[in-house]
Protein backbone atom coordinates (compact mmCIF):
# COMPACT_ATOMS: atom_id res chain seq x y z
CA UNK A 1 0.00 0.00 0.00
CA UNK A 2 2.88 2.39 0.72
CA UNK A 3 4.01 1.77 -2.51
CA UNK A 4 1.18 2.22 -4.15
CA UNK A 5 0.52 5.80 -2.62
CA UNK A 6 4.60 6.66 -3.46
CA UNK A 7 3.73 5.86 -7.01
CA UNK A 8 0.26 8.04 -6.88
CA UNK A 9 2.10 10.83 -5.64
CA UNK A 10 4.62 10.86 -8.17
CA UNK A 11 1.72 9.89 -10.96
CA UNK A 12 0.03 12.96 -9.60
CA UNK A 13 2.09 15.66 -10.52
CA UNK A 14 1.59 15.42 -13.95
CA UNK A 15 -1.77 15.65 -16.15
CA UNK A 16 -0.85 12.58 -17.79
CA UNK A 17 -0.04 10.81 -14.94
CA UNK A 18 -3.83 12.10 -12.91
CA UNK A 19 -5.37 10.31 -15.69
CA UNK A 20 -3.67 6.83 -15.69
CA UNK A 21 -4.97 7.13 -11.76
CA UNK A 22 -8.41 8.00 -12.97
CA UNK A 23 -7.98 4.84 -15.53
CA UNK A 24 -6.88 2.78 -12.62
CA UNK A 25 -8.96 4.02 -9.85
CA UNK A 26 -12.39 3.36 -11.82
CA UNK A 27 -11.61 0.27 -13.19
CA UNK A 28 -10.97 -0.76 -9.58
CA UNK A 29 -14.09 0.17 -8.43
CA UNK A 30 -15.31 -1.19 -11.50
CA UNK A 31 -13.95 -4.92 -10.72
CA UNK A 32 -14.81 -4.73 -6.93
CA UNK A 33 -18.05 -3.99 -7.66
CA UNK A 34 -18.38 -7.04 -10.33
CA UNK A 35 -16.88 -9.61 -7.55
CA UNK A 36 -18.64 -8.71 -4.56
CA UNK A 37 -22.53 -7.36 -5.96
CA UNK A 38 -24.84 -9.43 -7.74
CA UNK A 39 -26.06 -7.41 -10.27
CA UNK A 40 -29.04 -8.01 -12.70
CA UNK A 41 -28.51 -7.79 -16.70
CA UNK A 42 -29.96 -4.66 -16.90
CA UNK A 43 -27.68 -3.32 -14.26
CA UNK A 44 -24.52 -4.90 -15.91
CA UNK A 45 -24.92 -3.49 -19.27
CA UNK A 46 -24.67 0.31 -19.16
CA UNK A 47 -21.62 -0.47 -17.14
CA UNK A 48 -20.16 -2.44 -19.39
CA UNK A 49 -20.65 -0.44 -22.11
CA UNK A 50 -19.18 2.40 -19.56
CA UNK A 51 -16.12 0.21 -18.93
CA UNK A 52 -15.53 -0.26 -22.89
CA UNK A 53 -16.38 3.55 -23.94
CA UNK A 54 -14.22 5.20 -20.71
CA UNK A 55 -10.96 4.34 -22.17
CA UNK A 56 -12.05 5.76 -25.40
CA UNK A 57 -12.59 9.14 -24.64
CA UNK A 58 -9.49 9.17 -22.53
CA UNK A 59 -7.84 8.14 -25.09
CA UNK A 60 -8.99 11.45 -26.86
CA UNK A 61 -7.86 13.41 -23.56
CA UNK A 62 -4.55 12.39 -24.25
CA UNK A 63 -4.41 13.14 -27.84
CA UNK A 64 -5.78 16.29 -27.24
CA UNK A 65 -3.38 16.74 -23.83
CA UNK A 66 -0.46 15.81 -26.34
CA UNK A 67 -1.32 17.72 -29.46
CA UNK A 68 -1.96 21.01 -27.74
CA UNK A 69 -0.42 21.38 -24.46
CA UNK A 70 2.58 18.66 -24.78
CA UNK A 71 5.22 21.35 -23.44
CA UNK A 72 3.06 21.25 -19.94
CA UNK A 73 2.28 17.96 -19.58
CA UNK A 74 5.41 15.81 -20.34
CA UNK A 75 6.73 16.71 -16.69
CA UNK A 76 5.74 18.63 -13.64
CA UNK A 77 5.96 22.51 -12.37
CA UNK A 78 8.95 21.43 -9.84
CA UNK A 79 10.86 19.40 -13.03
CA UNK A 80 10.45 22.28 -15.36
CA UNK A 81 12.08 24.62 -12.74
CA UNK A 82 14.72 22.40 -11.50
CA UNK A 83 15.29 22.16 -15.11
CA UNK A 84 15.64 25.68 -15.56
CA UNK A 85 18.17 26.62 -12.77
CA UNK A 86 19.87 23.37 -13.46
CA UNK A 87 20.64 24.62 -17.33
CA UNK A 88 21.58 28.03 -15.47
CA UNK A 89 23.41 26.74 -12.68
CA UNK A 90 25.74 24.65 -15.80
CA UNK A 91 26.02 28.02 -17.97
CA UNK A 92 27.30 29.41 -14.65
CA UNK A 93 30.06 27.19 -13.90
CA UNK A 94 28.85 26.42 -10.92
CA UNK A 95 28.09 22.67 -10.74
CA UNK A 96 29.10 21.82 -7.40
CA UNK A 97 25.71 23.52 -6.21
CA UNK A 98 23.70 21.95 -8.21
CA UNK A 99 22.50 19.05 -5.97
CA UNK A 100 20.96 21.94 -3.42
CA UNK A 101 17.90 22.74 -6.68
CA UNK A 102 15.74 20.20 -5.25
CA UNK A 103 15.55 21.19 -2.02
CA UNK A 104 15.15 24.67 -2.90
CA UNK A 105 12.66 24.22 -5.30
CA UNK A 106 10.54 21.37 -2.91
CA UNK A 107 10.80 24.26 -0.39
CA UNK A 108 9.37 26.95 -2.95
CA UNK A 109 6.40 24.21 -3.98
CA UNK A 110 5.00 24.81 -0.56
CA UNK A 111 3.70 28.04 -0.91
CA UNK A 112 0.53 28.36 -1.95
CA UNK A 113 0.27 29.10 -5.51
CA UNK A 114 -2.19 32.02 -5.36
CA UNK A 115 0.17 33.65 -3.16
CA UNK A 116 2.30 34.69 -7.00
CA UNK A 117 -0.31 35.98 -8.93
CA UNK A 118 -0.14 38.97 -10.13
CA UNK A 119 3.64 39.34 -8.96
CA UNK A 120 6.13 41.15 -11.03
CA UNK A 121 9.71 41.61 -10.50
CA UNK A 122 12.48 44.35 -12.51
CA UNK A 123 15.17 42.81 -13.48
CA UNK A 124 18.19 45.15 -14.22
CA UNK A 125 20.92 43.95 -17.03
CA UNK A 126 22.09 45.24 -19.66
CA UNK A 127 22.50 41.23 -20.77
CA UNK A 128 19.06 39.74 -20.67
CA UNK A 129 20.07 36.97 -22.61
CA UNK A 130 22.15 35.94 -20.48
CA UNK A 131 19.49 35.22 -17.60
CA UNK A 132 17.43 33.19 -19.73
CA UNK A 133 17.03 30.37 -17.22
CA UNK A 134 16.47 32.31 -14.12
CA UNK A 135 13.66 34.01 -15.54
CA UNK A 136 12.08 30.95 -16.92
CA UNK A 137 12.33 29.01 -13.00
CA UNK A 138 10.31 32.07 -11.64
CA UNK A 139 8.50 32.44 -14.45
CA UNK A 140 6.62 28.44 -13.36
CA UNK A 141 5.35 29.76 -10.74
CA UNK A 142 3.57 32.72 -12.13
CA UNK A 143 5.65 35.94 -11.46
CA UNK A 144 6.21 38.24 -14.30
CA UNK A 145 9.41 40.24 -15.11
CA UNK A 146 9.68 43.76 -16.67
CA UNK A 147 13.33 44.06 -18.22
CA UNK A 148 15.63 47.26 -17.81
CA UNK A 149 18.63 47.64 -19.96
CA UNK A 150 20.49 50.49 -17.53
CA UNK A 151 19.79 52.56 -14.24
CA UNK A 152 18.10 55.15 -16.09
CA UNK A 153 15.34 52.99 -17.76
CA UNK A 154 15.20 51.27 -14.55
CA UNK A 155 14.34 54.47 -12.48
CA UNK A 156 12.07 55.48 -15.26
CA UNK A 157 10.00 51.98 -15.01
CA UNK A 158 10.14 52.18 -10.89
CA UNK A 159 8.00 55.59 -11.70
CA UNK A 160 5.41 54.13 -13.73
CA UNK A 161 4.14 51.00 -11.74
CA UNK A 162 5.26 49.06 -8.10
CA UNK A 163 7.44 45.94 -8.23
CA UNK A 164 7.66 43.04 -5.79
CA UNK A 165 11.37 42.67 -6.14
CA UNK A 166 14.27 44.07 -7.91
CA UNK A 167 17.37 42.18 -9.49
CA UNK A 168 20.01 43.61 -10.70
CA UNK A 169 23.67 42.57 -12.01
CA UNK A 170 26.71 45.06 -10.81
CA UNK A 171 28.55 46.12 -13.85
CA UNK A 172 26.78 47.12 -16.90
CA UNK A 173 28.26 49.06 -19.64
CA UNK A 174 27.73 52.80 -17.61
CA UNK A 175 29.96 51.23 -14.90
CA UNK A 176 31.71 48.88 -12.76
CA UNK A 177 29.28 49.23 -9.51
CA UNK A 178 26.09 50.44 -11.38
CA UNK A 179 23.81 47.81 -9.33
CA UNK A 180 25.10 50.13 -6.16
CA UNK A 181 24.37 53.62 -8.05
CA UNK A 182 20.70 51.83 -8.94
CA UNK A 183 20.49 50.88 -4.89
CA UNK A 184 21.44 54.28 -3.98
CA UNK A 185 19.37 56.18 -6.35
CA UNK A 186 15.85 54.42 -5.73
CA UNK A 187 17.02 54.50 -1.72
CA UNK A 188 17.67 58.10 -1.98
CA UNK A 189 13.42 58.45 -3.42
CA UNK A 190 12.49 56.48 -0.78
CA UNK A 191 11.49 53.13 -2.42
CA UNK A 192 11.48 49.96 -0.08
CA UNK A 193 11.19 47.49 -2.76
CA UNK A 194 13.42 44.08 -2.28
CA UNK A 195 17.02 44.64 -3.74
CA UNK A 196 18.82 42.05 -4.77
CA UNK A 197 22.17 41.29 -6.45
CA UNK A 198 23.09 38.99 -8.75
CA UNK A 199 26.64 38.73 -10.54
CA UNK A 200 29.35 36.94 -10.94
CA UNK A 201 30.84 36.62 -7.59
CA UNK A 202 29.63 34.30 -4.41
CA UNK A 203 32.02 35.46 -2.03
CA UNK A 204 30.87 36.46 1.85
CA UNK A 205 32.75 40.31 1.39
CA UNK A 206 30.43 40.59 -1.54
CA UNK A 207 27.27 39.52 -0.15
CA UNK A 208 28.10 41.88 3.32
CA UNK A 209 29.18 44.73 1.19
CA UNK A 210 25.68 44.36 -0.36
CA UNK A 211 24.07 44.39 2.65
CA UNK A 212 26.10 47.54 4.12
CA UNK A 213 24.79 49.17 0.83
CA UNK A 214 21.35 48.28 1.78
CA UNK A 215 20.48 45.44 -0.49
CA UNK A 216 18.58 42.64 0.73
CA UNK A 217 20.77 40.02 0.04
CA UNK A 218 23.72 39.09 -3.14
CA UNK A 219 24.55 35.88 -5.13
CA UNK A 220 25.64 34.38 -8.00
CA UNK A 221 24.10 31.11 -8.06
CA UNK A 222 21.06 30.48 -9.66
CA UNK A 223 19.73 28.65 -6.77
CA UNK A 224 20.18 30.30 -4.23
CA UNK A 225 19.05 33.61 -6.17
CA UNK A 226 15.13 32.08 -6.71
CA UNK A 227 15.10 30.60 -2.95
CA UNK A 228 16.26 33.96 -1.84
CA UNK A 229 13.44 36.10 -4.13
CA UNK A 230 10.43 33.65 -3.93
CA UNK A 231 10.85 33.31 0.39
CA UNK A 232 11.17 37.23 0.60
CA UNK A 233 8.18 37.94 -2.44
CA UNK A 234 6.45 35.53 -0.55
CA UNK A 235 7.11 36.66 3.32
CA UNK A 236 6.11 40.42 1.81
CA UNK A 237 3.05 39.04 0.05
CA UNK A 238 2.06 36.62 3.07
Amino acid sequence: MKDFANTAKELAKTPLGILALFLVFVYGIAALLFSTTSLSASERTPLIYFLVGFPVLLLFIFVFLVTRHYDKISVSKEERIEGALARATIKNSDAQKSERISEVVEGSSEINPKRWNRKRILWVDDRPENNVYERHAFEERGIAFTLALSTDQALDMLHQQKFDAIISDMGRKEGPQEGYVLLEAIQEEGCLTPFFIYSSSDAWEHKQEAKRHGAQDSCGNPSDLYEMVTNVVYKKNN
